[in-house]
């Protein structure tokens, strides 16, 4: 039997489809992104702005210095912060052994939407993963109209770990509405989600629930590292690799270190199902829904960690499916402020400082640093760079940090790189003044329109993963893969289905 011919509308289907996309909205209106930026708040920005202006018309001089000021104030604290990230020893949660026994049942979510190229490599990957087949509940969620992918599912084979979740057509049509609705089903203790082109560790699901044993009931989520298995493809892969260890390998670790709240990752987050059920799932209507839900469990007094075995995913290739994918999370991160910022004195004084120097300054940065780049070109083409100076020395030695961590996070995150590509990081970082200004226009024209990335252009790793510490784990390699027209093997175990 094969999983999704089995497939039958249930006549509750259209109430859980629902809940998956509105539920939150219903439960606590202000901490969805579904309302927008609200009136309160732009008034907020248009106040702010009018009296800027008449400082500046007023008192020129003032308000430049101001402006500086404040400017410099915030980009010496990342120059701070990511200093601190690249001394500071790295930092995994505590772990307690647990016995084959003791171990919880765990429910994987993977979302798949236009992935029929990548799904054999899910599953083999899933597959992989060194669990107690009895306490893993995997759920391959499609959507209703997604006929490729469901083809393909077809012709694979699945054992009693899978179940194929189908969700009813509706929308928003986003990757968090999906996994709402394939919780309903999920019967594990802890939740983790990951995406469809993944290649997680074999031992991270063990890793996890040893990590929960040894934490208290507030911890709700850790968080497994992430990299791209095509780092090696060329300059931008290369970059993004970069981005991603000094993401995961130093400033994540340095936020779980000092009881912050972390900006989770789109995959490989455990959840403590209960943690989830209070914070009201994700957020249907926010495009980085992972970033969000991980300040959401903070304000409910929840805090998250981070584990060692990574996760390895596919880096988009190409500079235009790239700036999809990064406006695609400026927007979400947009979102997620608006949201977060709608009730500024419920924050803690943690919270809104790992917010802002988190998401806030990726969207400054991302809006900002083409502009400062043309800036001082036109200074230098003027000849008023000597008037500049201390400005040019300060943009310099945030450079010169941001390198040093990418230096320290790369090792840590067990990878290579050139010292050619260290050098060329500046040049990455103004790529996202394109990919912001795209963010802008979606907010205004259609803010929960989910920009899919395309997988399956590069082959996933057969032979080893390592975790990535000086005491890596003994390689693996996953099992061969079956082609879409393989025959099934022989006595295959049931599967389910639902929808």
């Amino acid at each position: 039997m094969r999983a999704v011919e089995r497939l039958a509308p249930h006549r509750l289907a259209g109430e859980w489809a629902d809940a998956a996309a509105n539920g939150l909205f219903h439960r606590t209106p202000a901490l969805s992104a579904r309302a927008g930026i609200t009136p309160a708040q732009k008034h907020t920005a248009v106040l702010l702005a009018m009296m800027g202006l008449a400082l500046f018309s007023i008192n020129p001089g003032l308000g430049w210095i101001m402006l500086q000021s404040i400017t410099a104030l915030f980009f010496l604290s990342l120059i701070v912060f990511r200093l601190a990230a690249a001394a500071l020893p790295v930092h995994r949660a505590p772990a307690a052994a647990l016995a084959e026994g003791d171990l919880p049942v765990v429910t994987i979510l993977a979302p798949v939407y236009r992935e029929s190229a990548v799904l054999s490599q899910l599953t083999r990957s899933l597959a992989a993963l060194d669990y107690p087949p009895g306490r893993l509940d995997i759920k391959i969620i499609m959507e209703a109209d997604d006929r490729d992918t469901i083809r393909a599912a077809r012709q694979l084979v699945f054992d009693s770990r899978f179940e194929i979740v189908i969700v009813p057509d509706g929308s928003p049509r986003t990757k968090p509405r999906a996994l709402n609705f394939a919780l309903t089903f999920a019967r594990g203790d802890i939740v983790t989600v990951y995406d469809a082109e993944d290649v997680p560790h074999p031992g991270q699901l063990r890793a996890a629930a040893e990590a929960f044993a040894a934490g208290d009931a507030r911890l709700g989520c850790v968080q497994a590292p992430l990299n791209w298995y095509n780092h090696h493809r060329n300059w931008l892969t290369r970059q993004f690799a970069l981005e991603y260890a000094v993401q995961f390998h130093a400033i994540l670790p340095l936020l779980a270190r000092l009881g912050l709240p972390l900006p989770l990752g789109g995959t490989s987050n455990h959840f403590r199902r209960a943690a989830l059920g209070d914070a009201g799932g994700w957020d249907a209507y926010n495009v980085t829904e992972d970033a969000d839900l991980g300040f959401r469990l903070a304000r409910l007094g929840y805090r998250s960690d981070v584990i060692a075995p990574q996760t390895m995913e596919e880096a988009p290739e190409s500079i235009r499916p790239w700036i999809r994918q990064r406006s695609r999370w400026l927007k979400g991160y947009l979102q997620t402020l608006a949201v977060q910022l709608r009730q500024p004195a419920s924050l803690s004084p943690g919270a809104a400082l790992s917010l802002a120097l988190t998401i806030g300054a990726a969207v400054l940065s991302a809006l900002l640093h083409g502009p400062a780049i043309l800036l001082f070109a036109s200074l230098w083409m003027l000849d008023i760079v000597p008037a500049n100076l201390p400005a040019a020395g300060f943009l310099l030695i945030g450079y010169a940090a941001s390198m040093l961590c990418g230096v320290v996070a790369i090792r840590r995150a067990g990878l290579r790189t050139r010292w050619l590509d260290i050098a060329r990081m500046p040049l990455y970082w103004p790529l996202q003044t394109f990919a912001a200004i795209t963010a802008l226009v979606e907010l205004r024209i259609r803010p929960y329109f989910w920009a899919k990335t395309e997988h399956g252009f590069t082959k996933a790793p057969e032979p080893e993963c390592r975790l990535p510490s000086p005491s890596s784990s003994r390689p693996y390699r996953l099992p061969p893969s079956r082609s879409a027209s393989s025959e099934p093997a022989a006595n295959p175990i049931r599967q389910k289905a639902r929808a």
